[in-house]
Formats: C-alpha cells, structure tokens, sequence
C-alpha cells in the first residue's frame, strides 16, 4: 500500500526538516556567495523593499540590506531565524524576520521590488501557487530573481533519490528540483507579462577528504539526508540509499585523492515584471 501525506502534515514535515540538522553550518560551508550573487544579478537600488522568500538564515537577505534595501525575510521555519539574525547584527543591519508561507505571502500586492529566493521557493509543493504569490507581491516594473538547483545536479538527483524513499506527497506536490528547468519555470510565468532570463551555473562543494566524508557530513547537515536517514536508520534501510548517494558524489568527483571537489548545478532566473 503507497503511503501519502495530506497538507497540513506535509507543512509541519517541511518546517520539522529544515529546522533539523544545522542547516546554517551548510550555507556558511558551501553556499554563501550565491546569495550575494543572487543579489547582485537583479540590480538592486538603496531603499528598495525587498522580500527574501524561504530565506532561511538570510543569506541573499543579508546582502540586499548591506547595500541599502529595506529588506524582508520570510521562512516556514522560524528556528532559522536566530542564525539569521546574529549575522544580521554582525553585519551592522536590519531585517525584518516574518514567519511565513510561500504559498501564502502575508503581504499586499505589489509591495515589493524585489522578490529573491535562493533555494527556498523550490521546496513549497504548489509551484503554480507559490509563482502567482510571488508575482503578486512584486510591483509593476520589479523583478523576481530566483536560484534553483536542477535537476540534472547533483543536489537534484540527490533530491530525487531521497524522495523515493519517504512517504508519496499529495498528487497536487510538484518535485522541488522541477525549478531548476527553465521550461517548467518558463510555464509557471507564461499567463503573466514579464521577461524571462535563465543561466546555469555549478556550485563547488570542496574542503571534504572524500564523497563519504562530505556524504556524512550532508546526512547530519541538510534536513533532507537527515530526515530520510532518521527514518530509514532504524529499519536497516539508510545504508542502501547512503550508499547510492556515495556513488554519485564519487562519479561526480573531479578532485583529487583526499581533496574532493564536486559541482552541482542550479540555475539562477530573473523575472522582470512589465
């Protein structure tokens, strides 16, 4: 019999999953310049109001505020929130922290200029929701600027593999890598009256001895490891599943002995909103 998940157990899983882990230490390992580069790629102006969509601990929402923006940051999962905010002191800067759904900005329409998500709007499961509601909150003449991992990376292929494992979603829950492909985002726009850029690019993951180092690592670090390790751990069933993870990070691995150096690829949009 396939398990399934209804709505409400799906959100509180999500907010459980990212609130696991230490999932800060993983940005702040691997992905704090994509923020930044997110940030710079969608021109932002001094004073513009910006929404960070599932920011997390802040990482594109830190760099729009150092330059001057009045800045938002929105997430299901509060617990990240206190990372977010550290830095936020660190650097000199305010943010405010909203707790929050993606498919259900508590916002109205066209307050912002900017809305930015860096591995965050791919995991709400209605892509077509989440989409409308960040067009909505952007105002005529703003942007939507997203980073996404593919499919094909990967971070993607990592997703699909751990996906098999856990209970079915609702059959209205798109799968998160599905945002990295530019024709699927290109659809989820194409009713509205904007302009559509796409660039791939890889993301290094380095600084680990070998694929199962930085597997173990990921596995204790990244919510989706290690709720899917939680759950299979104890039946026996991790082992199989750490063990595919291994070999697509060493077929993926084009670093040297006791130095790994994997790239995974995600695409980075911009939406210009006429």
């Amino acid at each position: 019999m396939t398990v399934t998940i209804d709505d409400a157990a799906l959100k509180a899983r999500h907010r459980t999953m990212w609130a696991s882990g230490d999932y800060p230490r993983m940005v702040e390992t691997f992905l704090l310049p994509l923020g930044p580069r997110l940030v710079d790629a969608c021109d932002l102006e001094p004073g513009a109001r910006v929404l960070d969509i599932a920011a997390g601990t802040g990482n594109a929402a830190l760099r729009a505020a150092r330059l001057g923006a009045r800045v938002t940051a929105l997430d299901l999962t509060p617990e990240l929130f206190e990372r977010g905010r550290e830095r936020a002191a660190a650097a000199g800067v305010e943010i405010d922290w909203v707790e929050g759904d993606a498919e259900e900005l508590p916002f109205e329409d066209g307050r912002f200029e900017r809305v930015l998500s860096t591995f965050g709007i791919q995991f709400a499961p209605r892509h077509e929701v989440a989409a409308r509601e960040a067009l909505r909150v952007t105002r005529p003449g703003g942007a939507i600027g997203l980073i996404n991992w593919t499919p094909q990376g990967l971070i993607g292929r990592i997703l699909k593999a751990v996906g098999a494992t856990l209970p079915k979603p609702p059959g209205y829950a798109s799968p998160p890598p599905l945002w990295g492909d530019e024709t699927h985002v290109d659809a989820l726009f194409a009713t509205e009256d904007v302009a559509i850029e796409h660039e791939r690019t890889l993301n290094p993951f380095v600084g680990f001895g070998s694929p199962e180092e930085w597997v173990e690592f990921m596995a204790s670090s990244y919510g989706p490891l290690l709720t899917a390790r939680g759950k299979l751990e104890p039946a026996g069933a991790w082992q199989p599943l750490r063990d595919q993870i291994v070999a697509m990070t060493e077929a993926a691995d084009r670093g040297v002995p006791g130095a790994m150096h994997v790239d995974s690829e995600y695409l980075l949009t911009l939406i210009r909103v006429a």
